[in-house]
Parts: C-alpha cells; sequence; structure tokens
C-alpha cells in the first residue's frame, strides 16, 4: 500500500539554509540543508547514499555549536540530494533541534543562527 507525502510527513518542515556536514558507509561530504523538521531534513548534496543507507549528519550552528544527529536516507533526487529521517536522537539533540525550529520559524528569511542555548524563562 502506497502512501502520500502528506500521510507521511508528520511534522511541519521549515527552510533552512544551514551548513552540514554528513557521513554514509561510503563517503563524507559537506552540504547544505534546505528544509528540517523534528523527523528530518532534505539535505542539497553530491547524493552518494542510496535509499535505507544510515547517515551521521552534523549541522552547523552559531559560532562553534553543532548538532550531531543519525538518520535514515528517505530517498535521493540525482545530482540534487537527498531526504533524511532521524533516527535514535538523544532528548538533548531533540531539545537543540526544536529550538532551532522555533527560531527559524520566527525569522523566516533572517540568519538561521542559533540563539544562546540556556534555556528560556517559563
Amino acid at each position: 500500500m502506497k502512501t502520500t507525502a502528506g500521510e507521511r510527513r508528520i511534522s511541519e518542515r521549515v527552510q533552512s539554509k544551514l551548513e552540514a556536514r554528513w557521513e554514509g558507509v561510503l563517503t563524507s561530504r559537506t552540504g547544505t540543508v534546505v528544509d528540517v523538521s523534528t523527523t528530518g531534513c532534505f539535505i542539497l548534496t553530491q547524493d552518494d547514499v542510496q535509499p535505507g543507507e544510515l547517515v551521521r549528519l552534523e549541522i552547523k550552528l552559531q559560532g562553534e555549536q553543532r548538532i550531531y544527529l543519525w538518520g535514515e536516507v528517505v530517498y535521493r533526487i540525482e545530482e540534487m540530494g537527498f531526504a533524511l529521517r532521524f533516527t535514535g536522537t538523544e532528548e538533548s539533540e531533540q531539545r537543540m533541534l526544536e529550538r532551532l525550529l522555533e527560531y527559524l520559524l520566527e525569522n523566516r528569511g533572517g540568519s538561521p543562527a542559533m540563539p544562546d542555548s540556556t534555556p528560556p524563562n517559563e
């Protein structure tokens, strides 16, 4: 049974322009994360990956901050990039990713730099 993109996509994707580095089974490359959600992202890069491949992703944030995530390649578009579904994300990484998404949503069209990582006042 086939599912539509709308049925598969649970989390809202936010457009971004985040520098990234990824490592697959056979190669390591740089790219740009052009959309991101709490469950996955799309990376513009040379697509030397295969669907189902496990990839380690490093997303560069403001200054020296980085988010490290693991994901599975969902599909690839030849000579363009690939979609990644995050897997095994640790709680601290998930919180940073959620804060990044909040920031990107609040500042659409602005710089994709991460705000101070101190917890907001409740």
